[in-house]
């Protein structure tokens, strides 16, 4: 099996949960961990949060893909104090991390995986 796997940052416990849900229908073996709001219920993201979320995943090697901009500098912030290789997408969440995690539960290489991300890629 790859050794990638994902992490999925989101404001939204409720959104979170459900890319999850979405991508546990087409790769179960893929490690797929996630966060979503802060740590009271509420819409937002927290350094503490993300560090769990990445933390509390199996592999080493992660693909992150994250909602909006908080998500973003938190997950970066994050990259400054973990030994994990995180490769952080600028994609949309829901696109990127299904495309991701089909192919991987699949058996793609990750450069293959990497090469239809970039097609999902929003430049800003």
């Amino acid at each position: 099996m790859n050794e990638y796997g994902i992490v999925l940052v989101s404001h939204s416990k409720q959104l979170a949960q459900g890319v999850y849900d979405l991508l546990q229908e087409v790769a179960k073996d893929v490690e797929i961990t996630f966060v979503g709001g802060t740590e009271d219920g509420g819409i937002g993201t927290s350094f503490e949060g993300v560090t769990q979320a990445i933390e509390s995943n199996q592999k080493n090697r992660l693909l992150a893909f994250f909602d909006l901009g908080s998500a973003r500098m938190n997950l970066d912030m994050v990259l400054d104090f973990t030994d994990k290789e995180i490769e952080v997408l600028q994609t949309p969440i829901v696109e990127g991390a299904y495309t991701a995690a089909a192919l991987l539960q699949a058996g793609a290489p990750i450069e293959a995986v990497k090469e239809q991300l970039k097609e999902l890629e929003i430049i800003k």
